[in-house]
This record gives structure tokens, sequence and C-alpha cells, in this order.
């Protein structure tokens, strides 16, 4: 019998890839629930290919001409971002794929939770955003979270089988855009420089957060969630050739590592068919390909945001829901050409010198958090 999906941002990298793993297996999935932000062409023209059950999206603006582009099938549209966290929890599909970007996510992953359902999480925030209450919510519900990040992926692999305790966590980390500046270049990188990121091909706003290691700082938050490890036993060391993805080591001294190409077809589809595996065609890792690969300390003053997230997670309540609400707005900004590259570190310093704090914090509490966040980073950037 097939899995029935509900993947979220279908039209993004990581959803796209999804599909991928679907045309793969269509013995084993099919896609039922298609969701967008705002790329209603492409969400159509996906909804024909998978025959879906309903899609959604995001924007309403985009709902007139979704709703004319599907006309004549028996697909059924609905628009707004509470509509996605309803078909998340809705329907007969069994996994939701959570491809949303950012804050965004953190509703549609409560909802899935709430129905019991098995979710493929891509999306980071919402963990980093509400760990506190999406751990306990899926525990209630017996709703198993499998990640899909490689890093996270990597060491849910590593950890498969296993009953020993874990001395610590590592987390690799390629670097990013600039990770071969010298700190004195970075005050006048472009948005072309920060989107090229040497070793995978991801949309823009994760690629403006891996140059600045906000993104690594946030799998330090995610990986604490979804594994139970304190901030002192997470580890995150430089990889360049970004192959091992990530380690564990164990109380024994043994250190087990995940490796492979960088390809995120195989957290994916992984995170799909666990424990099971896929016969995926393609192109087999060659070790002579890669004879050398190399390890070295993350400098923490050109990238400040990685302590900073340490600090947001040693602080717990509403701290990383600041610090990621304030990164949104900047990483946008950015990427409008409306700051710098380094503004959006300081923006997000600003909003959490002069945030409200809530230790512990509800739903709501969250949700008036991130609003709070992105007003102190717009005043901050003048926006």
């Amino acid at each position: 019998m097939r899995q029935r999906l509900a993947i979220l941002g279908s039209t993004g990298s990581i959803g796209e890839q999804t599909l991928d793993i679907v045309r793969e297996n269509p013995e084993r999935f099919e896609a039922r629930v298609l969701t967008a932000r705002s790329r209603w062409e492409r969400l159509a023209e996906q909804a024909r290919e998978f025959d879906a059950d309903a899609v959604a999206i995001a924007d309403e603006r985009h709902y007139a001409p979704l709703r004319d582009a599907l006309a004549g099938t028996d697909t059924k549209v609905y628009a707004g971002e509470e509509a996605v966290a309803q078909l998340a929890a809705a329907g007969d599909t069994e996994v939701v794929v959570n491809a949303l970007v950012g804050y965004a996510g953190l509703a549609p992953t409560v909802a899935a939770i709430g129905a019991g359902k098995k979710l493929a999480l891509a999306n980071k925030e919402s963990l980093v955003v509400g760990g506190a209450c999406v751990m306990p919510l899926a525990r209630k519900h017996r709703a198993p979270i499998v990640p899909i990040d490689s890093e996270h992926s990597a060491i849910f692999q590593c950890l498969a089988g296993e009953r020993a305790p874990v001395r610590r966590l590592i987390v690799t980390c390629s670097g990013g855009a600039f990770r071969d500046l010298r700190r004195e270049e970075l005050a006048g990188v472009t948005v072309e420089q920060a989107l090229r990121h040497p070793q995978w091909r991801m949309g823009a706003k994760i690629t403006i957060d891996s140059s600045t290691l906000v993104n690594k700082g946030f799998e330090v938050i995610e990986a604490h969630w979804l594994f139970g490890t304190p901030a002192e036993r997470i580890d995150v060391v430089l990889h360049p050739q970004s192959i091992v993805h990530s380690m564990v080591e164990f109380e024994d001294g043994a250190i087990k590592a995940q490796l492979g190409t960088p390809d995120m077809r195989m957290p994916i589809s992984y995170a799909l068919m666990y424990p099971d595996r896929a016969a995926r065609p393609g192109e087999r890792f060659d070790f002579l390909a890669h004879s050398q690969l190399t390890f070295a300390a993350v400098d923490r003053e050109k990238y400040p945001a990685l302590e900073i997230a340490y600090d947001c997670l040693r602080r717990g309540g509403t701290a990383a829901c600041t610090m990621n609400g304030a990164n949104e707005t900047a990483v946008g900004a950015f990427l409008a050409r409306r700051c710098a590259w380094l503004d959006i570190v300081r923006a997000i310093r600003h909003a959490l010198e002069h945030a409200s704090f809530v230790a512990s914090p509800t739903l709501d509490d969250y949700a008036a958090a991130d609003a709070e966040a992105r007003a102190l980073a717009a005043e901050f950037l003048e926006l």
C-alpha cells in the first residue's frame, strides 16, 4: 500500500526533490496534498502531474489564477497560511513533509503532530522557535518526527540501533559562501556572492543563512530538541568538503559518521522510507575522488551568529524565536538590497537586546515574540 504524502512547500528546493523521490518510487508513494507560498504556476503543474486531491497557496493574491489553472480537475484549491496548516492535519495523508521556509512552518508542524501524523521535517524553524511546545506535543500524540536536514539525518542514522549514552554530537559545517574570505573582506559582500554556496544548491533564504552561519546555529538548537542533547555537548566543526554530514561520539570514545555526496535526495528518501533505504539511481560515492577530508574550528569572531544561537539555546524561552524573527526580516532586507550583509547579525543583536522575554512561552507567546522581533529588526534597519 502506498504512503499518501502532504508536501508543504512543494515548489521549493526540498519540495521538488521530494517529488523526485515520489517519481522514482511510484509503488511506494503518492503526493495527495501540495502547498506553495507564491509560485502558483509551478504548483498547478505539480497538481496536474500527480493528480493531487488538494492544493493551497499561502499568498491569497494568487488564489484566483491557481483556481483557474486547475479548473476542470478534481483538485480542491485553498488559499492562506491557515489553509496550509489545516491541510497538514486534514484528509487521509499519512506523512507530512514540512519543507516550508521560516516561522511559517510552525503552525503546520503543530497541526500535523496534533493529527498524529508522521512528520518528515525540513523546516528547522519549527523546533528553533517552538521546540519546547512541539516535542512534548509529539510525545503526547505519538507522532514520529524524522529529520530531513542532512546534518540531523546523519545524526539520526548514526543513532539507529544504538543504546549507549551519547557523549557528544558533532555537527559539520561547510562554512558557506564566505569561508575563504577574511573578516575584513566581509563589509562589502554582495547578494550574488552570498548566494554562491560552494557545495549545496538551496533556496535563497537558507543559502544566506549558511553564509552567516545562522543556519548552523539553528541546527544546533534543532539537534538539542530532536535528540535531547544539551548545548555543551553539541559541537560544530568546519568541514569544507561537505562529505561527512555529522558525527556522534559515544561514551566509550567511538565515533560514528555518516558520509555521502552533497545530495538532499538521500536524507529525504531516508526520512520517507525509514527504517528502509531507497535503491537510488545515480553516481556512487568514490573515495579516491575525495581522498582528503579536512576539519577545522569555526572562527567565532568571523561568524558571531553561531555563538548567539548557543546563547539563545541556553536562555530558552522566546530567545531563539526572537533571533529567528529578526533574522528573517534582515535576510529579506539583504536580498532586497536594503541592508548590508553584516547588518543581518547586527539586527539580530539589536532585537535580542530590546525584545521582551518569556521564560515558559505558549504558542501565542511565540507569535507575539516573532512579531516584536520583526518590528525591532525593521526599526534597526530603517525599513
